[in-house]
């Protein structure tokens, strides 16, 4: 079932409360997860919370606090659900002495000094389970956390939407069938989940910070949930360099928010952004927690660590024309070695653009256009055209620019495609993947 509401009479009250909902979708699955153990009935409940709220707010007006209600209503069906089923009769005195809702429902685990209380962490955990394929605990994460549908999924990762749908499908399935608990787990097992957390809150934040589709270019609230999480598990996991350089990578790119788009929500390119509106508490937290990541760190430098010093690199250039372009470069190469990708081969041959030239940059990105994984990737193009244009091919660079704009899902992007497209020349291809 889609994360998305069916369009009901209401006009403006419908629109607020798809936002509300999307808002607070994951916090509203990862408390009703705690109470009835099954991911996939928290998400229905969420959604039965969803249709109230269509039926009754446009009738009885929005509530001072929305999410609250929903998150309220959703747990109050989780409650009666839960009395429902005589096999959890233990477990319904317990919920039930927190009908208030102001507190999480106490669950029996064992006590442990690394214990953390929360459940949207709970719910990443529980989604990363080992009993899924890595593909299928991205693609349930996203969905249940990032409060993604199957084609932003899809879109986000370069697979068909029926792809998706499937893992997440069988992910669910699979939870409940193995009855996986809903916890933050201990020792080895939460090492072993690790890798797949950290993915899924990186994959959840960068849904955040360029929405795939859609009217806005950012989602906030998706930054701030990764950007939390991140924290948490920094706390939760001090001696792991690759959860420092997470943080690292986020707090460094969630510096730019505020500069990053216009009066109107339009895009404001690296090259053009007001660098005076980066946020310079985020920014030393951010070389902080990088600090942190190669203290504890042994041996070469893990991905996220690789892409956190390329965003160092962008937080310590005063002004564009500052920024140390062949180191940028030279991080994007050892990035390519340790996790091969043809993304990251594409934001390489951005920043060999900017330290050798158009050139040789685009024989990097003429070696990736049979890539069957950025058939559709609109960057592809973009990169290209922009490449084109400043050696002066400026027919092909336009036509490169119109079919980026043509393949760009997100409102925002396609718009700023299109303008490029048509004032060539003079685009720049450090803004084209670098934002």
């Amino acid at each position: 079932m889609e994360q998305q509401p069916t369009q009901a009479p209401g006009g403006g009250v419908d629109t607020t409360v798809e936002t509300i909902f999307r808002i607070e979708s994951p916090r509203i699955i990862a408390g009703v997860a705690r109470i009835v153990r099954d991911v996939g009935i928290a998400e229905e409940l969420a959604q039965d919370a969803l249709v109230a709220a269509l039926e009754q707010w446009p009738r009885d007006g929005v509530p001072d606090n929305p999410g609250a209600w929903l998150t309220a209503t959703a747990k109050h069906r989780a409650i009666d659900l839960v009395r429902r089923r005589e096999r959890y009769a233990r477990k319904l005195e317990e919920v039930g002495r927190d009908l208030s809702l102001s507190a999480p429902h106490h669950v029996d685990e064992p006590s442990d000094p690394d214990d953390i209380d929360d459940d949207l962490l709970r719910l990443v955990f529980t989604a990363c389970h080992p009993v899924l394929s890595a593909e299928a605990r991205i693609a349930l994460t996203l969905r249940l956390v990032g409060g993604l549908t199957t084609p932003e999924i899809a879109r986000a990762y370069l697979v068909p939407e029926a792809t998706v749908a499937q893992r997440i499908v069988r992910a669910k399935r699979t939870l409940a069938a193995r009855a996986v608990a809903f916890e933050v787990p201990y020792g080895p097992e939460r090492e072993a989940r690790l890798g797949s957390v950290l993915e899924v809150i990186y994959l959840v934040f960068n849904e955040g910070y360029a929405a795939t589709a859609g009217d806005d270019l950012l989602r906030p609230a998706l930054c701030e949930d990764a950007l939390r999480l991140a924290r948490v598990l920094a706390e939760l996991m001090p001696k792991e360099p690759e959860v420092h350089a997470l943080a690292a990578l986020l707090e460094l790119q969630e510096s730019r928010a505020a500069a990053r788009t216009g009066p109107g929500g339009e895009p404001v390119l690296l090259r053009d952004q007001n660098r005076r509106r980066w946020n310079r508490m985020l920014i030393r937290r951010g070389f902080t927690a990088l600090g942190r990541s190669n203290a504890v760190g042994t041996g070469s430098p893990g991905p996220y660590a690789l892409q956190a010093a390329i965003a160092a690199c962008h937080a310590q250039a005063l002004t564009y024309e500052d920024t140390d372009w062949p180191r940028i470069a030279a991080l994007y190469g050892a990035l390519a070695t340790r996790v091969p990708s043809p993304v990251v081969e594409l934001n390489r041959a951005v920043a060999v653009s900017m330290a050798e030239g158009p050139g040789p940059a685009l024989e990097i990105v003429d070696a990736l256009t049979g890539e069957p994984a950025l058939r559709d990737y609109h960057l592809l193009p973009s990169v290209r055209g922009d490449l084109l244009a400043r050696l002066g091919r400026t027919a092909e660079a336009r036509a490169e620019l119109e079919r980026a704009a043509a393949l760009a899902r997100n409102d925002r992007e396609r718009a700023l495609l299109t303008d490029r497209a048509r004032d060539l020349p003079g685009s720049w291809p450090g803004d084209a993947v670098t934002r």
